[in-house]
């Protein structure tokens, strides 16, 4: 009786809803189903980033100063011209060592090891690194540590002390990850791909070899110091809880006694579209494929460099985008899938699309990621999607520079590399005039199958059907140079 009765009064609550829900059109069903549409999205405001106060010193020694109170923190960067892609190929690798020992080494006054004992201490930090067109050097301490972690900074950049001892670790450290460049199938991928688009002896391309990293003498440390480190190579940067006034003052005593020295020459580099083909890199202990296609991409002083982000978000921008929907989601013939059209500062980036697959689907894949690239072509992106990648890029924009720290790092990097000052705020603008005549635009003018590289790594043995139904298949020589004179790398 009181589960009838249950039943019953059951039945009565929900009989109203159920017959509402009956006469209700299906339309009219899915619009109350969705309430979320009707929130008003309000228009973005306009992006006008805290300028940093710029200070440019007889000597050519440029600072950027941006003051943040929030929390009782300095950080600063020192950013130096030249990098990797400016040493000789027998010299490949010379740069990593170099921002690695410069601070393992320490200076005249102190060891890298005390160093390392003093700045724990304070929980401050100071570090150097190498990078592909500039090396740096990093601090950051809380307000009243200030004066003693900027005065070791200082005093690293102008009197550094490279060891033997450091450099061999830091050769030891680099071989070890020679040793280990084909154990991931992805880094395999990627590292034969960007050979491809660049070139193999391209600098921007070049890989570390034993014999490269063990012809780094002490000397060649000293001497790329000497060569890059002057004022008019470097810009200093400091954000954080301070007074510009007084910040400038410190700095001032600190760089304006350097001598202006030579002026590090920009490298001067050729580069050329990749040839068409399939290259496989064999791994046979995987039982999946990666696959990239590839070519030369652009810079961001391009003036299509609008349109072209636009056309990256659709054609990859996300879960939404269309080789993620199509390839990944309809298909089912990848787990991971995504692309860019790349834009560096100062040389072409990459155009690449690559998904993860099984080895099965291998040839599906690849297949499915060029019908991408096509329809990318020949249709242009709907409304909604326009409409819908625009949103993505201007609302994600802002926080790539959501704080003044941020802000400072962007302006630092435009200032290395020639940039206007004001080249973030013409990003949004841009991205709003753009149309699906753009688009359309540059994905004919830009993207040429002819001139992309598919490179696929994975287990041959497994791959059905064979690779060689895409085409002539070139096969890459990942293998390893021993050291030279066959000794072990430790």
């Amino acid at each position: 009786m009181k589960l009838a009765l249950t039943a019953l009064l059951t039945f009565s609550l929900l009989a109203p809803i159920n017959a509402q829900t009956a006469t209700t059109p299906k339309s009219a069903q899915h619009a109350q189903a969705q309430p979320w549409t009707k929130i008003p999205i309000p228009p973005l405001h306009a992006f006008t980033p805290q300028k940093p106060k710029r200070i440019e010193l007889a000597n050519g020694l440029v600072i950027f100063l941006q003051e943040d109170h929030e929390l009782p923190f300095i950080n600063g960067s020192i950013l130096i011209r030249g990098g990797s892609r400016d040493v000789p190929a027998s010299k490949t690798g010379l740069v990593d060592i170099y921002g690695q020992a410069w601070r393992t080494s320490g200076t005249a006054s102190i060891s890298g090891d005390d160093l390392d004992d003093q700045m724990e201490d304070k929980a401050a930090s100071i570090e150097t690194s190498g990078g592909t067109a500039s090396t740096s050097v990093t601090w950051s301490s809380l307000t009243p540590d200030f004066d003693l972690v900027f005065g070791r900074t200082v005093d690293l950049l102008l009197h550094p002390a490279f060891k033997a001892d450091k450099l061999q670790l830091a050769q030891q450290q680099l071989a070890t990850g020679i040793a280990r460049r084909n154990d991931d199938a992805s880094g395999i991928a990627v590292r034969e791909a960007v050979k491809l688009v660049y070139g193999a002896d391209s600098p921007y391309a070049r890989q570390p070899e034993y014999a490269t990293v063990l012809a780094v003498t002490l000397a060649d440390l000293q001497a790329w110091h000497d060569r890059t480190v002057v004022p008019n190579n470097m810009i200093v940067a400091v954000s954080g809880d301070f007074n510009s006034a007084q910040m400038e003052a410190k700095l001032r005593a600190a760089f304006e006694p350097l001598h202006r020295g030579q002026a590090f020459p920009t490298a001067a580099v050729t580069f050329t579209d990749p040839k068409p083909g399939v290259n496989f890199a064999e791994k046979s202990d995987v039982n999946q494929s990666n696959v990239l296609i590839v070519g030369l991409g652009t810079e961001r002083r391009n003036p299509d460099y609008y349109a072209l982000s636009v056309m990256n978000e659709v054609f990859s921008g996300g879960f939404g985008s269309r080789v993620v929907q199509d390839v990944r989601t309809k298909l089912g013939l990848a787990y991971d899938v995504e692309g860019a059209y790349g834009a560096s500062y100062d040389h072409p980036g990459i155009f690449y699309v690559l998904a993860g697959t099984k080895s099965a689907s291998t040839v599906a894949a690849t297949k499915a990621l060029e019908a991408e690239i096509e329809r990318l072509k020949t249709e242009p992106p709907t409304p909604a999607e326009l409409r819908k990648a625009k949103d993505q890029l201007l609302n994600s924009f802002i926080f790539h520079y959501d704080s003044p720290d941020k802000i400072l790092n962007e302006q630092v990097t435009l200032a290395f590399y020639g940039y206007p000052l004001d080249f973030l705020d013409q990003y949004k603008a841009g991205i709003e005039k753009v149309t699906s005549a753009d688009v359309s635009r540059v994905a004919n003018k830009y993207i040429d199958q002819s001139k992309l590289a598919t490179v696929v790594v994975g287990n041959a043995s497994q791959i059905t059907p064979k690779l060689d139904t895409l085409g002539p298949v070139h096969t890459l020589d990942i293998t390893i140079p021993p050291p030279p004179h066959n000794e072990q790398a430790q």
